[in-house]
């Protein structure tokens, strides 16, 4: 067993294509996890990603701010203490609000592969 502080897990720069901006950082929680990517994802303000979609089911937890999700017919607002749930395959997007600054923890399963499909 083990035990972080998520104030103690160092933040990686994961500014990519993926991202409407570079203010990204991830923080991993449980790399040595063989079944999930278990992830603090933090946007800068008014940062997004942009439209993909993932092969396994997606879970965000919002820690801090508030944001956006988005698939291609709903958009709902975000902010700490609430939970999203994307099922394999479905196309959306999340991020921060303009002027707001963003993160949730997000959770899939090990191996799954992400899809862009936003330019």
């Amino acid at each position: 067993m083990q035990v972080r502080k998520i104030s103690e897990v160092p933040k990686e720069q994961a500014a990519s294509p993926l991202f409407t901006g570079p203010e990204v950082a991830r923080q991993p929680l449980a790399p040595e996890s063989a079944d999930f990517n278990v992830s603090v994802v933090s946007f800068g303000e008014g940062v997004r990603n942009k439209f993909h979609y993932h092969e396994s089911d997606q879970i965000l937890v919002v820690t801090e701010g508030r944001g956006v999700v988005a698939t291609e017919t709903e958009r709902a607002e975000v902010a700490e203490g609430d939970v999203v749930f994307a099922p394999a395959g479905e196309k959306h997007w999340h991020g921060a609000l303009p002027g707001e600054t963003f993160a949730h923890i997000t959770v899939t399963r090990k191996g799954a592969a992400t899809t862009q499909t936003e330019e």
